[in-house]
Parts: structure tokens; sequence; C-alpha cells
């Protein structure tokens, strides 16, 4: 099945184990993590060692390791997160690769665009501290 917005695992793992870290009074690792989103532990281990190395996460090792927010969950909004995994949204999204559409009047009717802007938008505009209390 086709999806009009598409969103990987590895960005939407990435925005949830930041959500589910900055909420948490406790230290969160990967196996904790893993089990609330039900998603498989080495991929959400590769997903948290990419946002460490970004500086978003501290890592601590250790039977009592796990990751900390680095920096006010106020100012990370979901789309600096999201490009980091997937790179930058396109913004266009005709079917046509050449980008020289032989008609006048987009055949989708602007939606692409429409839906890849309205997207942007509420990334941007989304904080991980506007999604603590929905956890």
């Amino acid at each position: 099945m086709a999806k009009v917005v598409h969103i990987s695992e590895a960005a939407s793992l990435a925005v949830h184990g930041m959500v589910l870290i900055a909420g948490s009074s406790e230290i969160l690792n990967v196996n904790q993590i893993a089990d609330i989103t039900h998603s498989s532990r080495n991929h959400l281990a590769k997903v948290m060692q990419i946002l460490v190395k970004n500086g978003y996460l501290d890592s601590v090792r250790g039977p009592k390791g796990g990751f900390t927010l680095k920096g006010d969950p106020r100012q990370i909004n979901l789309l600096e997160i999201y490009e980091l995994i997937e790179g930058n949204i396109e913004e266009h999204h005709c079917g046509i690769e050449t980008q020289k559409c032989p008609f006048d009047i987009c055949v989708f009717g602007g939606l692409a665009d429409k839906f890849s802007a309205d997207f942007i938008e509420y990334l941007r505009n989304k904080t991980l501290f506007d999604l603590i209390s929905k956890q």
C-alpha cells in the first residue's frame, strides 16, 4: 500500500525515543525503549547512537546506563530530529523527476506539495516538550 507521507521506522524511532527520554524522570535504556515502542532493539540502538553522536542525547554505559536528553526539550523541534535521520524533506513531489511537467496545471492539484508543506510546518512547530504530556 502506498503512503502519501513516508515516515521511516528510523525517523519514527528517533522521534518516539526522544519524546520518551525527554519525558522520563529516570534514565531509559535501549531495551526499555524497544519494549515501549515494540521495535527492534538493534535498529533502535543504531538510531540512538546517531542521536548521541549528533549531540541530542548523552549515553551512560553499564547495567544502570541508558540515555538522557542533552538540551532543553522546549528548544528541540521534531523537524531537526526527522531531518537528522532522513535528510532534508523535499518540498516538491511531482512524480515527473525531470521537473519539466507537460501540464500547466498540476494533475495532482498541488496536494503533494501542500501535504509536504503542512508536514514540515507541523514538525517545525512541535517540540519535544509539547509531546511529553501526551505519552
